[in-house]
């Protein structure tokens, strides 16, 4: 029977030297697809020597080889390495991770990460607390693009991002001190959200809606001509929340505005990338800081703009950045009640970050050697954080002050070196840091990582990194409604060991690894029991002292249409676990706000099932144990303990457009992330998206 195939296309990987440092296209430094071209054949038609089984191509075998892509680099060290060749172990979430996932934020995918633990505060990203590996929200660095966009003033408001889940390629979770890569602020672990420009120019359209009056529209439109590629998305989404105050009125509603432009300029010798984003976000705040007042409100403006490129000479690779971070927001304890009534005013808060990078790389005969150059300046000005500034600035379009503020510099000089051998790679270097607050002198910290591949996709790896992490200035200056704040903190310092093994294959990619963390001057929010005037309990921000931590991680992930050649169900089964336990030697009537309050145990099990040509069924379930304990108005004390949710995703999809019915929280558990603050039950969601090539 003759059969004739059209447009088949593919992606070849060489496998044989695709873990030797002296391979071509690892010594190009950056990502090679190699594309075919196709034209029509025959099937019946085969060499002598090749089986029918080899000859024959099947929707299956066709899958098989788009899951076979060429390796991308990845993030975990200063100079460029792709994946297999990183002595550290980089979690990825992929697109196709990302498009299988119920999720309507990256918020809420970063969920999925068993090592990452997100504490929301309100659904669809409203305020989210990340961190990673049982510490903090202030102790990661959060990057898009490899930019740092923390706000020094506080890391509650880090996860406001200004693109859409639909334009991220990959999301790069590195768990560990990252100061080498990442910077200093990187204490614990960073998370690098990098988006995509497409090949080809093209329009996409999607919108959803759904429970507790939910709703998002969204666009992009790309424009790929030659070497140049530009990209200009927006989106708006709003929710009336899922709580109402003991009045009746809304408190938890929600309404983001977003636009993100991006664009990049490759040739021979140079490559060159911008992006511009904003995020424009009003939100009900419950309960979420002071469980005394139930119509709180948050206002927010971030912008994100940066410039980097990576340029040749002979054998030395440039890598500079810059960038500028503008964040504006305004909090109200009582929503929309300010002292221009007579009550509570609102506060104000305005930081601009600017930063540049210098980075270079060389190639030469004892491996890559990579040096690095950060300057960063944060500047924030405030109505109660800071000291008082000489000369006050007003606040636009309010008739009020900025009386306090701070402004620091932080610079850092970084040193690595990468020896690439047949099976081995040694990665290590030094970050001497030096920051104006405070008059700190210059401190250095060192980092060693080796791996060693032991047979074909075995690796085993070990490392040790140190890092640091300046005060926050949220935890430096807010001595306000129970809170007293110390502004003479020392800087967090911590030492991690970490040794791990990971197997990778067409069909199966499983790791583990055990770490310990040896925290220096933790910095913590504390309760003792004291009382003001009022009668509140006060939080005093204090260096908790040392902190011990171990724990272990274990992660598999089976591509079963790999695996059982015959099976046409059950298309892919993931499963992970993270155990962490903390000692401390602090006294027991202490209650902590964050560094006693961590994940001990987390499990993620996500499978995704065929069930008919296109339709694919996603089934994600999270089990989670959280220590340390809050307590409610009436001084009753409750722990955390355990609780287990159940998402899932519906979905038809073709090339051109795909429709698709989510649930969270399928079984309508109650839970809490962060006391006092109830999290939503069943939340269902429907929505579809068209894709227009051009």
């Amino acid at each position: 029977m003759y059969k004739t195939i059209f447009n088949k296309r593919g992606s070849l990987r060489f496998k044989q030297f695709s873990n030797h440092g002296y391979a071509l296209f690892s010594c190009l430094g950056r990502e090679v697809l190699v594309g075919t071209l196709s034209v029509a054949t025959l099937t019946y038609a085969k060499a002598d020597g090749i089986s029918n089984d080899m000859a024959k191509v099947t929707s299956d075998s066709v899958y098989s080889w788009q899951k076979t892509l060429d390796e991308v680099q990845v993030t975990g060290s200063r100079a460029p390495l792709t994946l297999s060749q990183q002595a550290r172990m980089v979690t990825v979430l992929s697109r196709e991770d990302i498009q299988a996932a119920p999720v309507q934020s990256v918020n809420d995918l970063l969920k999925y990460a068993v090592g990452v633990d997100v504490r929301q505060r309100g659904a669809i990203g409203a305020q989210t607390d990340i961190s990673v590996r049982g510490g903090n929200h202030e102790q990661i660095t959060v990057l898009l693009n490899g930019i740092n966009i923390c706000d020094p003033q506080t890391g509650h408001n880090v996860a406001d991002f200004p693109v859409d889940i639909s334009e991220i390629e990959r999301i790069e979770v590195l768990e560990g001190p990252a100061a080498r890569v990442y910077g200093t602020s990187s204490l614990l672990g960073a998370i690098n959200i990098v988006t995509k420009t497409p090949r080809q120019s093209g329009l996409s359209v999607h919108a959803e809606g759904g429970s507790f009056g939910y709703l998002s529209v969204g666009g992009r439109a790309n424009m790929a001509r030659g070497k140049w590629n530009n990209q200009l998305s927006a989106g708006y989404a709003r929710s009336d929340g899922y709580t109402r105050n003991k009045q009746g009125k809304l408190n938890t509603d929600y309404e983001r505005t977003r636009a993100f432009y991006q664009g990049n300029y490759t040739d021979d010798d140079l490559i060159v990338s911008w992006h511009a984003g904003m995020s424009l976000k009003d939100f009900g705040s419950s309960t979420f800081y002071s469980p005394k007042f139930d119509n709180q409100f948050e206002h927010t403006f971030k912008s994100f703009t940066a410039l980097q490129a990576e340029t040749r000479h002979g054998r030395v690779r440039f890598r500079p950045a810059v960038y500028w971070n503008h964040q504006y927001d305004r909090f109200e304890l009582l929503r929309g009640d300010d002292a221009r009534t007579g009550k509570i005013p609102f506060n104000y808060h305005r930081t601009d970050v600017m930063g540049v990078n210098l980075n270079a790389y060389v190639d030469w005969s004892l491996g890559r050697t990579a040096v690095a150059a950060e300057l960063r300046n944060e500047d924030l000005v405030s109505t109660n954080l800071g000291e008082p500034l000489h000369q006050p600035r007003p606040i636009h379009g309010t008739g009020r002050l900025y009386k306090k503020g701070l402004n620091r510099t932080g610079t850092q000089f970084i040193l690595e070196h990468n020896v690439l051998l047949d099976r081995l790679t040694l990665s290590g270097g030094i970050v001497a840091a030096k920051n104006s607050w405070g008059e700190r002198p210059m401190h250095v910290y060192p980092s060693l990582d080796a791996s060693l591949r032991v047979a074909d996709g075995l690796k085993v790896y070990a490392s040790y990194n140190t890092s640091l992490r300046m005060p926050s200035v949220t935890e430096l200056y807010y001595s306000k409604g129970g809170h007293l704040a110390d502004p003479n903190l020392k800087p967090e310092e911590l030492a991690a060991l970490e040794a791990g093994v990971r197997y990778a294959s067409n069909a199966v990619t499983a790791s583990a690894s055990v770490f310990h963390n040896h925290h220096t001057n933790l910095i913590d929010w504390i309760s003792d029991g004291t009382k003001d005037e009022t009668g509140t309990l006060v939080w005093k921000s204090v260096n908790f002292g040392k902190i011990n931590a171990v724990g272990l991680e274990a992660q598999m992930k089976l591509d079963t249409w790999q695996l059982l050649r015959g099976q046409r169900l059950l298309r892919e089964l993931s499963l992970s676990y993270c155990y962490i336990q903390q000692h401390h030697d602090e006294p027991s009537d202490i209650q902590s706000l964050y560094a006693l309050e961590y994940l001990k145990n987390k499990f993620v099990a996500n499978a995704r099932l065929q069930l008919w040509r296109q339709l694919e069924l996603s089934l994600h379930y999270r089990l989670q144990h959280r220590t340390g304990s809050y307590k409610d108005l009436a001084g009753e004390s409750h722990r955390y303990g355990t609780y287990g949710l159940l998402d899932g995703k519906l979905q038809w999809t073709t090339p051109a457009w795909n429709v698709y019915l989510e649930g969270n929280n399928l079984t309508c558990r109650k839970f809490v992330d962060i006391g006092n603050v109830p999290q939503p039950g069943l939340w269902i969601v429907a929505g579809a998206a068209i894709q227009m090539n051009l």
